[in-house]
This record gives structure tokens, sequence and C-alpha cells, in this order.
């Protein structure tokens, strides 16, 4: 039974990565195609006699991009809390098993820092992807 609960348990982890990968790509690949976008969006609204759909344009994609990059902020949290619970599940069950000697339990502490890199690189990005395109359309 150890052995279902202890793969159980891995295979929740491993779920749980790909499901954190996903976000993360999603919000990098978003935010680099919403920077390309606004940028070009930006530049024709900048023109003379520019039209205010170009700024309806600019608006919907900066909402759309803080949106997209919260919910996926909101998922790295929610990742990092369920892989600290479950990896918590793993070191007392190598603990009550007397083999817990052979897992670093610094781990714990770096994949909360991985969690706040992959963040700050979302954030990082949406920034770009919203403050380079305002510059353009209003300097």
């Amino acid at each position: 039974m150890l052995e279902q609960v202890h793969d159980h348990i891995v295979s929740e982890l491993g779920h749980s990565s790909r499901t954190d990968t996903i976000f993360v790509v999603t919000a990098v690949v978003f935010n680099l195609i919403v920077l390309a976008i606004n940028s070009g969006v930006s530049i024709a609204a900048a023109e003379e006699g520019a039209s205010a759909t170009n700024d309806l344009i600019l608006t919907v994609f900066i909402t759309m991009t803080v949106l997209l990059n919260v919910i996926a902020v909101a998922a790295l949290i929610l990742g990092r809390r369920t892989r600290r619970m479950l990896l918590s599940g793993i070191v007392a069950m190598y603990h009550d098993n007397k083999v817990d000697k052979y897992y670093n339990t610094s781990l714990l502490s770096d994949y909360g820092v991985r969690y706040l890199l992959f963040a700050g690189v979302v954030v990082t990005l949406a920034l770009t992807a919203i403050i380079v395109p305002l510059i353009i359309r209003f300097l």
C-alpha cells in the first residue's frame, strides 16, 4: 500500500509540473505575441489622422494581457503550494520509513524559489508587453 501511495504522489507531482509548464509557456508566448501586435497597433495609433480603433484594440490587448498573466501567476502560486504539500508528504513517508537521509529537504525551498523565478519571468514579460506599446503610442 505504501508503494501505491508513493507512486500516486509522484504521479501528482508530474501532473502538477506539466500544468505549471503549460501556464508558463502560454503566458510567455502570449506576452511576446501581444508585444508585437501592440507595438504595431501603437505605431499606427500614433500617426496623424489615426482612428480610435487602434486605441481600442490596444486597450483590449492590454486588458487581456493583465487577465491572462494574473491567471498564470495564480496558477503558479497554486502549483507551488500543491508541490510543497505533496513533497512534504513524501518527506514524512521517507522519515517514517527511515530513508529520509536520501532526500535533501533543501529541495523544498529550491522549488519555491523556482516558482518565484517563473512568476518573475511571466510578470516581466507582461509589463514589457504593456509598457513598450504605451511608450510607442504616447511618446
